[in-house]
């Protein structure tokens, strides 16, 4: 298993027979340190850069548009690409496009995915409260017997503490439309997953975090660029 980081949220897991997606975007000002993605509307064929191949299964945690992109997803996807997305992100459903809702799970092949829940609260420590219970989603991924946990945009919820046994967390730690540092510490200390990526970073140092989670906790922090590719 390869697992690979873009800007925000948007994870590439490459697995050993298939290609999945979390939330695929892109946004000009977040890739100037990886440009060719910024020109996928431009491109006039459904040509990709070589090290981002056509999904078989795309997740998308909601649709506000540095988390969903029509034209990126499209880039991504061909005639038996999977998508599941909690709400449409565009007018027309076809049959690849699942709605999904928490506490519902989901069935790929050898690739089981739970999907829970990823809100806002008003006790959380994100300062923009923008994502509502029901509209947003997290995924517990279970492929090549990893559990991966991508929390999605959230704060810490009451739904966490029943979650376990997690190999890897994508854990957001921005602390503007997520939870902070501090939350996601908290975070850490409930669910103990062997391995943390933290995203959705924003203006914070995830080296903070880093030194933070490896001094209170037995729990690998793996800090990466855009780009960079983490072998499971």
């Amino acid at each position: 298993m390869i697992i690979k980081l873009f800007p925000r949220s948007w994870i590439q897991i490459k697995l050993s027979a298939h290609i999945l997606y979390i939330d695929p975007s892109f946004m000009s000002s977040y890739y100037k340190k990886y440009p060719k993605i910024k020109v996928f509307s431009e491109i006039e064929d459904d040509s990709l850069p070589e090290d981002l191949e056509k999904a078989d299964l795309i997740l998308i945690s909601h649709v506000h548009k540095d988390h969903c992109k029509e034209v990126t997803i499209n880039r991504l996807s061909n005639e038996n690409t999977i998508i599941l997305t909690p709400r449409k992100y565009k007018k027309e459903i076809d049959g690849r496009i699942k709605i999904i809702a928490p506490s519902s799970k989901f069935d790929y092949e050898e690739i089981s995915v739970e999907i829970v829940d990823a809100y806002n609260t008003i006790v959380g420590n994100s300062t923009k409260k923008v994502h509502k219970k029901g509209e947003c989603v997290g995924y517990i991924i279970t492929a090549e017997n990893k559990r991966i946990y991508f929390l999605g945009d959230t704060d810490f919820i009451p739904e966490m503490k029943d979650i376990n046994n997690i190999d890897i967390a994508f854990i957001p730690i921005g602390g503007t439309f997520t939870m902070d540092i501090n939350e996601a510490l908290d975070t850490v200390a409930y669910i103990k997953p062997h391995c943390v990526i933290p995203i959705h970073q924003l203006k914070v140092n995830p080296e903070e975090f880093k030194k933070r989670v490896e001094e209170s906790h037995d729990i690998i922090v793996k800090v990466l660029d855009i780009g960079e590719e983490f072998i499971v």
